[in-house]
């Protein structure tokens, strides 16, 4: 026999899980296109830059939080003049991009 309980738990449980999709989804979006941007720092385009930014991608699997992505693309970005700062700011800028196109596609 299922409970009110039961089924309010159920709930939560089901947009919990849809909530963290969506906050995955959005950050390895986010992390793509902070790839992208930085690649073109970089002076990479097309195939090259698409490679950079799955690799930006990727670099968000080594340990939990932003640190490992903020950390890949300022040692790349250092060079160019680029600061913690505005890698941060791009990061935030791009998240609220990425949620978002998200949120459009429904």
């Amino acid at each position: 026999m299922t409970t009110t309980f039961d089924k309010r738990e159920e709930g939560f449980e089901k947009q919990f899980a849809h909530d963290e999709e969506l906050r995955f989804k959005a950050m390895a979006r986010r992390n793509k296109m902070l790839g992208l941007w930085a690649a073109g720092i970089l002076g990479k385009s097309g195939a090259d830059a698409e490679a950079y930014a799955k690799d930006v991608v990727m670099a968000d699997f080594e340990t939990a939080g932003d640190h490992d992505v903020l950390h890949t693309l300022l040692k790349d970005l250092q060079s160019k003049g680029i600061t913690e700062q505005q890698i941060q700011a791009q990061m935030t800028e791009l998240l609220a991009e990425a949620v978002a196109q998200i949120k459009k596609s429904g």
